[in-house]
């Protein structure tokens, strides 16, 4: 009698379990694949800044577009070693600690360095900017800074200890701080004008 060859029923399990290895192996090549991934670098530690920093504004951006109100913040901050280093800068961002960050690195790029004379300053002398309008005058020692708003702010990072000032023009707080700094840049000292002259420190101050 002739052998009759037996067919397999295919059935529903016969079927699934080639596909079942297949996922398995699918699955094994993903795995392998996430380990020998490279690992995540770890987030960079924020240096602390060797400069002291005061907020000076906070100002509120409202763009009306078609889907409703975009708000973006801009900040203006001084900083300064209070040692006569000394530097201002602006910030914008859609959140304000983003906008205070950005303000203090900008201002990290315009440091201005401010001849001391003692405790306060060398000379009188009036800054300007736009509208603004900052008179600074030399005190004694034990004066204080008798300045309000912004200036303070400035004289004290700059490590002014003594001094006089009015603000004679723009109260905008930008329009001071530029003008205050405007004034800071233009102090000389006693050897830088000595220098200039062509004759000895000591004959300036007679």
């Amino acid at each position: 009698m002739e052998e009759k060859e037996l067919e397999v029923l295919e059935t529903p399990e016969t079927q699934e379990a080639p596909q079942k290895a297949e996922v398995s192996q699918e699955e094994h090549q993903r795995k392998d694949r996430k380990i020998e991934r490279r690992p995540r670098r770890e987030k960079a530690v924020e240096e602390e800044s060797p400069y002291k920093e005061s907020l000076i504004s906070i100002g509120r951006i409202t763009k009306v577009v078609k889907g409703g109100r975009r708000m973006r913040f801009n900040a203006l901050v001084v900083i300064g070693d209070g040692k006569g280093l000394v530097g201002f800068g602006t910030g914008k961002a859609h959140e304000v600690p983003d906008a205070i960050k950005k303000a203090a690195k900008d201002a990290e790029k315009n440091l201005v360095k401010v001849p001391l004379y003692g405790t306060t300053i060398p000379h009188q002398i009036v800054g300007h900017y736009g509208a603004g309008k900052v008179l600074l005058k030399p005190a004694v020692p034990g004066t204080g800074v008798s300045a309000g708003g912004a200036v303070r702010s400035i004289m004290e990072l700059a490590g002014i200890e003594d001094v006089l000032s009015k603000s004679l023009g723009s109260h905008t707080p930008v329009n001071v701080v530029r003008a205050t700094f405007d004034a800071l840049t233009h102090l000389r000292s006693v050897d830088q004008v000595a220098e200039v002259r062509g004759i000895e420190a000591r004959k300036v101050l007679k």
